[in-house]
């Protein structure tokens, strides 16, 4: 016959249930601390950081460049290390530096978005957060200042209502131009600052700056400095300088000729540098025929040409059509055999020179008549008869 529930309980021995009731309360202490336990680890700053939702990064292009303005600006109040905040505030600002990249070169799952790159262009250049990005490089770890240096070289390529904006603004603030060269002085800066320099020169009124101003005496200094890579990278913002803007360099040259290669010859060509000698002579042999053209095509385009000028041009008349008939570009330099300006201004080079009629006696306009004119000595591009031996 089943035992009913009373009996079962009186017969329960009281050791039995002296231990049921121990096991109990000890599962509800075990309990009680777990609970006490997880709401410590809770409160602790490295377990509710994993819990608290992180704060998303501004959306819009307007955002990025206010917060970046706003950062930039306050670098110094935050440059102590022992401000707390310092290492949060930098960390975002990294963070809105790779953002900003992210916008104008875009990534491997999308093309950047060419709304939010002339949003991003035009804040950009309106907030002046590209001088302070300028200004304030040396502050920045490296990751950051190669992002930096990114933006600012994509930038002077960035449309805004089919206009280089960035054209414009440099036009205004020639001093960032000064900042840029004077990046060569700093080792630790000057890759980043030639990259950025080399990018704002593709701006023709940005390279007439440059090449007006005194820092272009200091790339001679600048092509001759012990840290290899840093001669390399001012050797080639130098070649930019001479070589992007043709008319410029043409106007440059007939200005300068007499200091330009006074230092060319003194500081790149009678290097102890082995390394900046042949690449001072590898540059002189490649450009300076090209350089001398576009030289020489002022004269012949001078309406108002004196009768000396005149003379000599005739005289030479046979050899110079026959150069031109073959003059070529190097197809290293095919930047420039596809310039259609180029082929222009020689079509009318050539068309003056056929048509150009001796004016008075003629003597002996033939160049061995002249008293010799040096080339690269320092006095190159001084009178057509000059250009005339470095053409033909």
């Amino acid at each position: 016959m089943p035992m009913l529930a009373t009996q079962i309980a009186a017969d329960k021995t009281p050791g039995l249930e002296k231990r049921e009731k121990e096991s109990h309360n000890a599962v509800k202490r075990s309990s009680s601390n777990l609970k006490k336990l997880f709401t410590k680890a809770l409160r602790s700053t490295g377990v509710k950081s994993i819990f608290k939702s992180k704060t998303k990064p501004p959306k819009t292009p307007i955002d990025v460049v206010c917060r970046s303005t706003f950062l930039l600006a306050s670098l110094d109040s935050f440059e102590d290390n022992v401000d707390p905040k310092r290492f949060d505030k930098m960390q975002e600002l990294d963070s809105l530096l790779h953002e900003m990249k992210s916008i104008l070169y875009g990534s491997n799952e999308c093309e950047p978005a060419v709304e939010a790159c002339a949003q991003l262009t035009q804040e950009l250049f309106r907030d002046n957060t590209l001088r302070l990005i300028i200004l304030c490089l040396p502050k920045l770890n490296l990751e950051a200042r190669k992002d930096a240096t990114r933006i600012v070289a994509n930038l002077q390529r960035q449309p805004v209502n089919s206009r280089l904006i960035a054209s414009d603004y440099l036009e205004a603030n020639p001093d960032l131009m000064d900042h840029l060269v004077s990046g060569y002085d700093d080792p630790g800066l000057a890759l980043h600052y030639g990259a950025m320099l080399r990018e704002c020169i593709r701006h023709q009124v940005v390279a007439r700056y440059v090449l007006r101003s005194e820092h272009m005496k200091r790339f001679f200094d600048y092509m001759q400095i012990p840290e290899f890579d840093v001669a390399a990278d001012a050797t080639a913002t130098f070649k930019e300088l001479m070589t992007r803007h043709k008319s410029t360099i043409a106007e440059f040259l007939f200005e300068n000729y007499d200091w330009f290669f006074t230092e060319f010859n003194a500081k790149l060509l009678e290097s102890a540098n082995y390394i900046t000698r042949r690449q001072a002579i590898k540059e002189s042999s490649k450009n300076i025929q090209l350089d001398a053209f576009h030289v020489f095509k002022l004269f012949v385009a001078n309406r108002n040409k004196p009768s000396d000028i005149v003379n000599i041009l005739v005289a030479n008349r046979s050899k110079l059509l026959r150069f031109f008939a073959s003059f070529r570009i190097d197809k290293e330099y095919c930047l420039f055999a596809e310039d259609e300006q180029f082929e222009a201004d020689k079509a009318q080079v050539v068309k003056e020179i056929a048509e150009l009629e001796a004016i008075g006696p003629l003597f002996s306009g033939e160049l061995h008549k002249f008293p010799p004119t040096p080339t690269a000595s320092g006095e190159l591009y001084k009178t057509p008869t000059a250009c005339i031996r470095q053409l033909i």
